[in-house]
């Protein structure tokens, strides 16, 4: 565990309390445990600068240790609740206290700090007046100071604000061994000899997940920062390997990869216009078979002042976009051909529900006529509440995050073009994980398949 000087503690909750920063923007900025910054805001706040000094150890009675229990359990206080009121510094301690304390085995707790050295070293030979060196050990002493110089300088260009890790300490090592010696490097790093070669050989070897780490980078670029770890995790099983989504979180922070975050829109509501349907759906959004359920709705885009309008029918089985139509102006033939397309694809017995929210479209005759003439049952949003859409506004905000928000297009036939991919796309080769790492199409394809079997 990295030790912290008082001075960088202290500039880490005076960043805290005077930005009015979430102990996890802290945590961020600073490279520290969010526990770890929890605990110094705790203590600073209960007993000011002064608890953020590193103590000496301390040896507490068991009279003591047995009223901070008390304490704890009487005030009904957490484990850093309790450590802040006492001013002990580490959470573990008060931790362990508690187990002893319930176990009725506090008393043998005090224990000396420490364990037994396994063997006594030998005396280190007091260093000789320069005047009675012989010349190669003057010559040794030289080699060794250099060395000893070396070190620290290249450890200050890490990191100046905490101390550096076993990891960064053997990447410096390696990078100063072929200009000094080992036995240099041993007594000015203070670390023992098996550990210093094995930190080398640590160092030299390849990386365990080298084959992971090029595939996670082929995955990410192939869909272009849409997927995160946990759809990179699925695709990665599917190609063989054997390898968890904790692990592939960790592999991408390290190759500095990130999905892309969402960023909202088009209001259709203008009043009452004709008839209001009223809620069947009522966030049922899940459907046992495909074209049970439908939901659509128009959103907008904006591109380079040119404004283009999307009307998507989503299938709530899988999630497929059944049928869309994209135009630069909202009228009703946008709608209008869409519930076309998607009425064309139907068989016979199929009669979905079709929900949407209470834009203009949806109440107008010939809207209502076209679902009724094919025996499709209407459903509608309550005024005002997105949630009763959230499946389609779902989709929108995967849309707009992983495509429109993070693309260039030259002009409005351009963005069309490629928005049309992405819909192809998103049915055919994007998987989701609630579909068992399928694509829409796959997970449909597959259900038909063992309907028939």
């Amino acid at each position: 565990m990295a030790k912290y000087s008082y001075e960088f503690k202290l500039s880490v909750v005076e960043y805290y309390l005077l930005n009015k920063v979430g102990y996890r923007v802290t945590s961020n900025k600073f490279q520290v445990e969010e526990s770890t910054v929890r605990n110094w805001i705790a203590l600073y706040n209960h007993h000011g600068a002064e608890a953020l000094i590193k103590k000496p150890n301390a040896n507490y009675s068991l009279a003591f240790k047995c009223s901070v229990i008390e304490h704890m359990r009487a005030e009904r206080l957490s484990i850093r609740q309790t450590a802040a009121h006492f001013n002990i510094p580490a959470l573990t301690t008060v931790a362990r206290w508690k187990m002893l304390y319930e176990s009725g085995r506090i008393a043998i707790s005090i224990k000396p700090r420490g364990r037994a050295k396994a063997m006594s070293k030998r005396p280190t030979p007091p260093e000789k007046p320069l005047e009675e060196m012989t010349h190669q050990e003057l010559l040794a002493e030289v080699r060794y100071l250099r060395t000893e110089h070396a070190y620290p300088k290249k450890a200050r260009c890490l990191d100046s604000a905490q101390a550096i890790g076993r990891k960064e300490q053997a990447e410096i090592i390696a990078e100063l061994r072929p200009h000094h010696m080992a036995q240099d490097l041993i007594r000015a790093t203070g670390t023992p000899k098996s550990s210093f070669y094995y930190g080398q050989q640590r160092v030299n070897l390849p990386g365990r997940y080298c084959a992971e780490k090029s595939r996670i980078q082929e995955i990410y670029h192939q869909h272009k920062g849409r997927y995160g770890y946990r759809r990179i995790c699925l695709v990665l099983k599917q190609m063989g390997y054997g390898i968890n989504h904790k692990t592939v979180l960790k592999l991408m922070k390290e190759l500095k990869l990130k999905s892309i975050v969402r960023v909202k829109k088009y209001q259709s509501y203008r009043g009452r216009v004709g008839l209001v349907s009223p809620n069947q759906l009522a966030r049922q959004f899940q459907a046992s078979t495909p074209n049970e359920k439908w939901v659509t709705d128009v959103t907008e885009f904006n591109i380079l002042g040119n404004k283009v309008y999307l009307s998507p029918i989503l299938d709530l089985y899988n999630g497929e976009i059944v049928s869309y139509a994209v135009a630069q102006r909202p009228q009703y033939s946008l709608v209008g051909s869409m519930l076309h397309q998607a009425i064309s694809r139907l068989e016979p017995h199929e009669k979905p529900m079709v929900h949407s929210d209470q834009g203009w479209q949806y109440q107008m005759s010939c809207y209502q006529a076209a679902l009724q003439a094919r025996g499709l049952s209407q459903s509608m949003s309550r005024k005002g509440n997105c949630l009763d859409n959230a499946a389609m506004e779902s989709f929108f905000g995967v849309l707009k995050s992983e495509f429109y928000y993070t693309k260039k297009f030259t002009d409005a036939d351009d963005f069309i073009k490629e928005l049309k991919e992405y819909i192809w796309y998103y049915n055919h080769e994007r998987i989701k994980t609630k579909l068992k790492g399928l694509s829409p199409v796959q997970y449909r394809n597959q259900s038909l398949f063992l309907t028939q079997a």
